[in-house]
């Protein structure tokens, strides 16, 4: 068994024990692994530099979850979430199937805009679990549809931090994502809603969930329009610099403020030195896993663990490409979506791109909806445990269980664009 083996095996298992037996924060497990893999390789006094810099190293997309939750944070405390609620369950509660839509779309707005599932479950997938309750979904099936939901609003543009993980490894700007992201997440996110809660839902009765209702009516007649205006701020700020591409870029933390800014004058009174932590408590779970991935990898790259990885993938048969891809990337995940894009998303990214002279716009979309899947699969199954969480499931293995099909249908979806990555590019 060479060296690299060796220290693969001791950064896997000490990561494992610190999440099953000693119940660690899964960035912490990282962080423990990474500095135990550091020294097992012979880094020495190297292992410092290695873990700050790992640390830093997604700083940009920490940064971007860290803005993205404060502006959820005051478009939920604004009441600008509620009154969206209420006004599409008014307007299509007669068209079942559109309203189901509608629900899954603000339920994957969250993820649109951080790039992370979590937050998609915690924000819109905590305010919509009721709402679907009183559509008369069960709480599995509403659990399932907010996992889904989360997964695929977590690749949706503008913002897929697993896309932007594996750009950093194969030197690929992010530009050019739109439209690919889009073909990929939303055709599945109709047909899941419709598949998991069309047939549960089609009896609803409008009247009955009225009464329910007139706490988010009275918010959305109280102030009108302007309660919608960050939403809009947001909007026009994304077509000015991400579609038109009109003056230099200001980045996406500085839009998420400005439209946050602006939502402090639109709604409800919100206290700002109160929202502010909160919504930082919030993204801090997944802001330390992306800091333990970033040191996971570093420590990896530096001892030759993550060159190993890649040459491993890269002498599979070329037949069992995708299979290896569809199987690997999400096993991988249950240490950490983000850390399986970074470790076999990238040799993937240079097999199907590089090798195979793919699309490498939508080989990289393919392979972040593939990374996704991590998401559910424990033991973190950061979306899976949240949505069991705000939909009060007892056991998170019940919604993973519906879900198995939703996810088996994905995972084809994105080998197709995997393997046909050149054709379909031809249509961007």
């Amino acid at each position: 068994m060479g060296p690299y083996v060796i220290t693969f095996l001791i950064m896997v298992g000490v990561f494992m024990v610190g999440c099953f037996a000693f119940k660690l924060p899964v960035g912490v497990s990282m962080m423990i692994a990474a500095l135990c893999g550091a020294i097992e390789g012979g880094l020495g006094l190297q292992t410092i530099r290695m873990m700050v810099e790992g640390e830093f190293g997604y700083v940009d997309t920490i940064l971007t979850i860290g803005c993205a939750m404060i502006f959820m944070k005051v478009i939920e405390e604004s009441g600008a979430l509620d009154a969206l609620s209420s006004l599409i369950i008014e307007k299509f509660h007669k068209r079942p199937a559109i309203l189901l839509i509608l629900i899954m779309l603000i339920i994957m707005f969250p993820g649109m805009i951080t790039g992370s599932s979590t937050a998609a479950v915690l924000s819109a997938g905590s305010i919509m679990a009721p709402v679907l309750a009183l559509m008369g979904l069960d709480p599995v099936t509403s659990g399932a549809i907010i996992s889904m939901g989360a997964l695929l609003g977590m690749i949706a543009p503008p913002v897929n931090t697993a896309a932007l993980i594996i750009c950093a490894g194969i030197d690929v700007p992010y530009v050019g994502f739109t439209g690919p992201l889009a073909l990929i997440t939303f055709p599945l996110a109709i047909l899941f809603v419709l598949m998991l809660g069309y047939k549960q839902a089609r009896n609803l009765n409008y009247e009955t969930l009225k009464p329910s209702l007139s706490k988010l009516d009275e918010t959305r007649k109280q102030y009108g329009l302007r309660i919608y205006l960050p939403l809009f701020v947001l909007l026009i700020l994304m077509v000015i610099f991400k579609i038109l591409k009109l003056g230099t870029d200001i980045g996406m933390p500085l839009m998420f403020l400005i439209s946050a800014a602006v939502g402090l004058f639109t709604g409800r009174k919100i206290n700002v030195l109160k929202m502010v932590p909160a919504a930082i408590r919030t993204a801090a779970p997944v802001m330390g896993i992306l800091m333990g991935v970033g040191m996971f990898i570093e420590v990896m790259t530096a001892t030759g663990v993550r060159g190993l990885v890649v040459t491993s993938c890269l002498r599979l048969p070329s037949s069992f490409w995708l299979l290896a891809c569809a199987i690997s990337i999400p096993l991988f995940g249950a240490v950490s979506s983000y850390g399986a894009s970074s470790v076999l998303g990238v040799p993937f990214a240079y097999i199907y791109a590089s090798l195979l002279g793919g699309n490498s716009v939508v080989v990289l979309a393919a392979l972040s909806l593939i990374a996704s899947v991590g998401d559910m699969m424990p033991p973190t199954a950061l979306a899976g445990l949240f949505a069991a969480q705000v939909t009060g499931v007892e056991k998170y293995t019940k919604i993973l269980k519906r879900c198995v099909i939703p996810i088996i249908i994905l995972l084809v979806w994105a080998c197709f664009f995997l393997a046909n990555s050149k054709m379909i590019g031809r249509l961007f």
